[in-house]
């Protein structure tokens, strides 16, 4: 039964302006979906586009575009951690790993639910910033649960040593999520249970970090400090 829902979200989604004006009770509704799926905005609320947005997100969604950061992580954990650095970079690559999979391989097939810019219905009035539609199925958003899954773990980890700045990277996911939408190649609700699933993930892969390998704290760097010193 669930599955069946799923697979008919995306065509309820087309019909649903249509009935929702309808009834007087839930009005607000309506002034969303006349909004969201008028054929110049596709599944993007037109009041949310905007030529920069138009411009940035194409690249800014890109797993690519972000290596550097991954990168200066690793290095970061190297050069600080010591001990704890390589179990650090092996439960993150774990929590990758799994969201990853969990998503792509699990899920989608499961619900086999297409893209919007892959569906006979919607395909021609979504606003497609990409070269072309996304391969693959729809729902989860893998890029919403890798994201996710990372930032609470790196949220979980490392928030004693990076203190209010572990709340960017809860922004950095959801702004990634929300570019799926944006582009075109995902519903609201791939991205929703997409980022829930992730923070599962992550949450389950920082607490068994933390519990058997210890969370890290200022204390460690300090201690490495000290000892390169010596």
């Amino acid at each position: 039964m669930i599955m069946v829902i799923f697979q008919n979200y995306n065509m309820a989604c087309t019909q649903y302006f249509f009935y929702v004006r309808n009834f007087y009770y839930i009005k607000y509704f309506s002034y969303l979906v006349r909004f969201a799926f008028k054929s110049r905005s596709g599944i993007v609320f037109k009041k949310g586009i905007h030529p920069l947005l138009d411009a940035v997100y194409p690249w800014f969604r890109e797993g690519n575009t972000w290596i550097p950061l991954y990168l200066f992580i690793i290095v970061l954990s190297l050069v600080n951690f010591k001990q704890k650095a390589f179990a650090f970079i092996l439960f993150a690559v774990l929590t990758v790993v799994l969201t990853d999979q969990i998503s792509s391989s699990f899920i989608k097939p499961f619900f086999e639910r297409p893209r919007p810019c892959r569906d006979p219905i919607l395909m021609n009035q979504i606003r497609m910033l990409l070269n072309g539609c996304s391969g693959g199925y729809s729902f989860t958003s893998s890029h919403a649960t890798n994201h996710f899954g990372f930032a609470i773990y790196i949220f979980m980890t490392l928030g004693n040593i990076i203190g209010k700045w572990k709340y960017a990277f809860l922004v950095w996911a959801a702004a990634i999520a929300y570019g799926q939408v944006y582009v075109g190649v995902h519903y609201p609700l791939d991205i929703i249970f997409g980022a829930l699933l992730g923070s599962l993930i992550g949450f389950g892969t920082a607490y068994f970090h933390n519990k058997t390998a210890g969370k890290i704290s200022t204390d460690d760097i300090q201690n490495n400090l000290n000892h390169g010193l010596q």
